[in-house]
């Protein structure tokens, strides 16, 4: 993506919720070269921070309710995490968490659009959100897979003020002409089950190797590497727990 660090609006943050916080250590250790550490805080309640040096790239926590599914979410930073919650309500989307300050880091917010799609508020404060974008283990892109393109559009152009760039093939959000993300509008191919959802991107050096190691760790890959036109080398797979996430060919960001 064309943004390097945390912007108002974009992607600041990618966070994995999963069932077995230190299986989901090892697997994401081996495939990406995370260093994670826990926050021993009780109440932390397991949150674990992976780094790549001294940077912060992502989360790994565990599942804090019942209901909730093994899966990546996604951040977007926000001035007043209040008013957007507000702005959210009006366009015509939900909340199932927040929103609430995350001691002195900031405060957050999980939301719903009104396609169905999770995503997540982050007013940061002491920690802004990832360091590093774009290098290999990091957050890269992001992507919202949605059956409902032109109201999930009107969404998120009105709450972020977001631009769209005019594709049939696949449109591409972006704040002040730089591109971060894309949508694919789910057809016949996905499953019913299966909802809305944002699917985070990480860089790697190599795609055919991280999706070996995927599956060496007892993973799965569930779009085998292609490249698509005009688009970096990808593959979409799934960690051990059931979680998903792409990865692309770090360098190709030129090439969306």
């Amino acid at each position: 993506m064309k943004l390097h660090e945390p912007v108002l609006g974009g992607p600041c943050w990618a966070e994995l919720g999963t069932g077995d916080l230190e299986a989901a250590k090892r697997f994401y250790t081996r495939l990406f070269g995370w260093r994670p550490e826990t926050d021993s805080r009780q109440q932390a309640g397991g949150y674990t921070i992976a780094h790549l040096g001294d940077a912060a790239v992502a989360a790994l926590t565990p599942l804090y309710q019942p209901a909730q599914p093994v899966a990546w979410n996604v951040s977007f930073a926000v001035r007043d995490a209040d008013a957007a919650a507000q702005q959210v309500a009006s366009a015509g989307g939900a909340f199932t968490q927040g929103p609430v300050d995350v001691f002195d880091s900031g405060r957050f917010a999980v939301a719903v659009d009104p396609t169905g799609a999770v995503f997540q508020l982050w007013q940061g404060r002491s920690f802004p959100g990832a360091g590093l974008f774009n290098a290999p283990g990091s957050l890269g892109w992001v992507e919202l897979l949605t059956r409902e393109p032109e109201r999930a559009a009107d969404f998120y152009t009105t709450v972020f003020g977001w631009s769209v760039t005019a594709s049939d093939r696949y449109p591409q959000w972006g704040i002040d002409g730089a591109d971060f993300g894309g949508m694919v509008t789910m057809d016949d191919k996905f499953p019913h089950e299966v909802p809305a959802h944002w699917l985070p991107y990480f860089a790697v050096a190599d795609v055919e190797t991280a999706a070996a190691d995927t599956t060496d760790g007892g993973g799965t890959v569930l779009m085998e590497p292609v490249s698509p036109p005009d688009g970096p080398r990808i593959a979409v797979l799934r960690d051990p727990q059931g979680a998903m996430f792409g990865v692309y060919r770090a360098g190709d960001e030129r090439e969306r």
